[in-house]
């Protein structure tokens, strides 16, 4: 009874290990935005993320994303500015050092690309966001690229102005090699 037991554990387990979808290892990224400020369009970026990606895309189901990046790597190529968002009323960078992105649904659409629901939180405030993004593989590297707008005001970046946008449009693109 108990080797029959065994043999069913092992079997269900090496079975849930060939369901799980590829992983993925970030080789690099590239997190912008942009964002309107007295009637300019200010650039801005932040360094290399970290996370988890398992994804395959023929599969619908056991896709998972979760990413995040230091927000004390903004960088708007001017250093006073830079140092104003790291500071309580904009990213508050010493209380919430991470901003994270976390897939809770993906879905391919007609047009081949993806369709992610992802938990965007910044400063402890989270909301979903939708992310169409692609996907591409080739030589055991991937690249998964998509774009979003956001309200900064939704999650307390700053306050209302009417010399700054409240609109930012974010540019994801990140590099993965397969993980063996």
């Amino acid at each position: 009874m108990k080797r029959t037991i065994f043999i069913t554990l092992l079997a269900f387990t090496t079975l849930l290990c060939k369901a799980q979808n590829q992983e993925w290892t970030i080789v690099s990224s590239n997190v912008s935005f942009k964002i309107k400020n007295a009637g300019f369009t200010v650039n801005g970026k932040f360094g290399n993320a970290t996370g988890i990606i398992q994804f395959d895309p023929t599969k619908t189901s056991g896709n998972k994303i979760e990413a995040s990046i230091d927000t004390k790597t903004i960088n708007t190529d001017n250093g006073t500015r830079d140092g104003h968002l790291k500071k309580e009323e904009y990213f508050s960078v010493e209380k919430y050092p991470k901003i994270s992105m976390n897939a809770t649904a993906i879905t391919k659409e007609t047009d081949g690309k993806f369709k992610g629901l992802f938990t965007l939180t910044i400063k402890g405030i989270s909301k979903i966001v939708p992310v169409l993004f692609n996907f591409t593989e080739q030589e055991g590297k991937a690249k998964l690229s998509g774009s979003f707008k956001i309200n900064r005001l939704d999650y307390t970046v700053g306050s209302s102005s009417f010399i700054m946008s409240d609109d930012v449009n974010i540019s994801i693109e990140v590099t993965c090699s397969k993980k063996q």
